[in-house]
């Protein structure tokens, strides 16, 4: 073994495995939380998940989990809000696009499903526990479910006003967003239909009880 002679630099002793907690950065160990918060509160549910499981499964101690999440409620609201932008975000670009009111909704449909499969375990925490958000994060929250719910109502209203749709009423809005939503508790990876097939058929089964008789818009 060599030894460093008077007045060289010492190199540094390269450590095997995981490199110590202070070395990584912020940045991935805030996502690492949040991943391992968005298995469990899928799996168990946000109640029955303890902060401690959290931190264990993200490999991060308590004190440190604390000072980068705030509190598990944070965590909740973090996961719940980033999706629920990413379904605004979409819809409003879908929107922007100024596309025939029918088609506009066909594209919405579209997107809505292929995010629900990508983001399955979201969808499930959200229907099940959104109501566990507290104060400014509730009515954060529900304004952001709000603005999702008025881009499709616009679209859906200015189909009937231009007469391709046959009705306007937001209990078909409601119940349309909630039947797309709904997929993320039944759809499976391996079944028969993919993403795009499960849009199709919904979307053709929708258009063909909405659509205004008369009206070619449906393909």
């Amino acid at each position: 073994m060599s030894v460093a002679q008077p007045g060289e630099p010492v190199a540094p002793v390269r450590r095997r495995g995981r490199p110590p907690a202070a070395d990584r950065s912020a940045a991935g160990t805030g996502d690492r939380i949040r991943a391992a918060a968005l298995d469990l509160f899928a799996e168990r549910g946000f109640h029955g998940t303890g902060v401690a499981e959290i931190g264990a499964k993200a490999d991060v101690q308590r004190g440190a989990l604390y000072y980068h999440i705030g509190s598990k409620e944070e965590l909740l609201w973090e996961i719940l809000g980033d999706y629920t932008r990413l379904l605004l975000d979409d819809a409003e670009r879908i929107v922007a696009a100024g596309d025939d009111p029918v088609q506009t909704l066909r594209l919405l449909i579209r997107s809505h499903v292929e995010l629900i499969v990508t983001h399955r375990r979201a969808v499930a925490v959200h229907l099940r526990d959104a109501d566990a958000l507290t104060g400014q994060r509730a009515t954060e929250l529900q304004q952001l479910r709000d603005r999702l719910q008025r881009r499709w109502q616009d679209v859906i209203d200015a189909g009937f006003a231009a007469g391709q749709l046959r009705t306007a009423d937001h209990v078909v809005t409601n119940g349309l967003l909630g039947m797309l939503n709904s997929l993320g508790f039944w759809y499976r990876e391996r079944g028969a239909h993919s993403p795009a097939e499960i849009a199709e058929i919904l979307t053709d089964t929708v258009l063909s009880g909405l659509t205004a008789p008369g009206d070619n818009t449906k393909g």
